[in-house]
């Protein structure tokens, strides 16, 4: 899942996404509400968190344009203050969650969790397809010949092939999602983990198959 976070304080910043990450979330990192609006708008994003509290505009207004252009990307709001009308100012102008800093990570993965199962319509952190599912919260792979942990690059591959089953994804779409607009990271690289993923699905014995289409891109099927 790639999440857009924007938040002024650069050493929260910091600190937040290196909890994302570590969780196996792309995040970008913004630090005014000018480049928050731009990258929601210009970007693909699972979800954003917005500060309201920014430079150059504030975290409501960023809101409020998103839902003008029509774009329902999840959103939480977070702010220090704690008053009631900032909670419904920005449920009022389209906000799916709101968050009071200082606030626990464990609190703010869950609620991500919480937000993108309900935008998904998911009852569950499990993602299952044929026989193979995928475990959200532990980032295991499982199968009726057992488990295997998944790395965060395969953990976010396998994530969007289970959520989107025979859809095709070519590996620009992948690169970009995944590795962001401004990775140095060849295109082979895909190739290479994807290697990874069907060794592993060979290994639970799955009944998928991440089927390659030439000159087209990848897809996950079931055998």
């Amino acid at each position: 899942m790639r999440l857009l976070y924007a938040e002024d304080e650069e050493a929260l910043s910091r600190a937040v996404c290196a909890v994302l990450k570590k969780n196996n979330y792309e995040v970008d990192p913004v630090y005014n509400g000018v480049d928050a609006l731009d990258y929601i708008i210009g970007g693909d994003y699972d979800a954003a968190i917005l500060d309201i509290m920014m430079p150059e505009m504030d975290g409501i207004d960023v809101l409020k344009e998103v839902r003008k252009e029509g774009n329902n990307i999840p959103i939480i709001m977070l702010t220090a203050k704690s008053e009631i009308d900032d909670k419904v100012d920005g449920l009022d102008a389209g906000a799916n969650d709101y968050l009071a800093k200082p606030f626990e990570m464990k609190e703010l993965l869950a609620r991500i969790r919480a937000l993108l199962r309900t935008h998904s319509e998911q009852t569950t952190s499990k993602l299952t397809f044929g026989n193979t599912q995928l475990d959200q919260t532990t980032f295991e792979l499982s199968g009726p010949d057992g488990c295997e942990k998944l790395s965060n690059k395969e953990y976010q591959l396998m994530e969007v092939m289970i959520n989107h089953p025979k859809q095709i994804f070519s590996a620009d779409s992948f690169l970009e999602k995944i590795w962001g607009y401004e990775t140095d990271a060849d295109i082979n690289v895909i190739w290479v983990y994807i290697s990874y993923l069907r060794k592993k699905l060979a290994a639970i014995g799955s009944d998928l198959k991440i089927k390659a289409t030439r000159n087209v891109g990848y897809s996950l099927e079931e055998a």
